[in-house]
């Protein structure tokens, strides 16, 4: 009898979990499937699962991989701030979190308490005196006013101070033992154990930068500067909707995603694991 409980629990889970699964991919599907079709059956017909085959074409993404150079410069752009965000982010984030979780040193305390502070506060609040700065560093509408705000990140901070606490501190007084320098015991040792939590916030910091929004549009000024999100956003004016196009390209937008999740699947549940529950 208890078997057999267990069997009926096990496939009502499963229901379950396809029935989310399709419920979470629906908008995807659904997008995926409206990029094949003419702008005319767009505007008559939306987005949805409808299939028509007789309706089905290539011609948005021949578009946009043979007229639309306007796209791949935002592509472009997106790709280089994503990669430089996630790659500085990884690196200033961990180091921050290494030192609040391992060393001990006047102030860390009040040091933490900011960065939870900074972390409750809304970024919106945040905007104004970010773009003053860099209208006084003078670099409005460069990559540097994109990527620096997100350099050191209060939510990366957390996580790998969170992680950190893991670490076991006997690895560090050995390496000093053996002459290494803090730098060495943090690159050569540290660092090594620190890669499922590098690869989770590579994921989370990469889908944060990617479909950044609000805060590129308010730096960046020039059609050539503009990321994805921004891009894809000036096809829609009161002169004329590119429904088609902006499908099309934005079912290409999920590509990079795909590809840094399916690179970083193996370490990204153990990472957020570990980070969640050491403190």
């Amino acid at each position: 009898m208890e078997r057999k409980n267990s069997k009926s629990l096990k496939w009502i889970t499963n229901i379950s979990f396809f029935v989310i699964a399709f419920i979470t991919l629906f908008p995807i599907l659904s997008l995926l499937l409206s990029s094949f079709r003419p702008s005319t059956e767009l505007m008559r017909k939306g987005i949805s699962l409808t299939l028509d085959p007789s309706t089905l074409n290539l011609d948005n993404y021949t578009y946009i991989f043979t007229q639309a150079a306007d796209y791949w410069t935002w592509y472009g752009n997106s790709l280089a701030i994503s990669a430089i965000t996630i790659i500085l982010s990884l690196f200033f984030s961990s180091m921050v979190g290494y030192a609040l979780a391992l060393y001990d040193f006047k102030g860390k305390n009040l040091f933490f308490t900011l960065v939870l502070f900074i972390l409750m506060v809304p970024f919106e609040i945040l905007m104004l005196p970010l773009f003053q700065l860099m209208i006084k560093m003078q670099l409005i509408n460069t990559y540097a006013a994109v990527v620096i705000p997100a350099i050191v990140a209060p939510v990366a901070v957390f996580f790998f101070r969170q992680y950190c606490l893991g670490l076991p501190k006997e690895l560090m007084d050995a390496a000093r033992i053996d002459g290494s320098t803090e730098y060495g015991i943090f690159f050569k040792i540290m660092l090594p154990l620190m890669t499922p939590s590098l690869a989770a916030m590579a994921i989370l910091q990469g889908l944060h930068s990617w479909n950044n929004f609000l805060w590129p549009l308010i730096v960046l000024r020039s059609n050539d500067m503009f990321t994805l999100p921004i891009g894809l956003a000036t096809l829609l004016t009161p002169y004329g909707n590119n429904y088609d196009v902006l499908i099309a390209g934005s079912v290409m937008t999920i590509v990079p995603i795909i590809i840094l999740f399916i690179f970083f699947q193996r370490y990204f549940v153990a990472g957020l694991t570990v980070g969640g529950v050491k403190g």
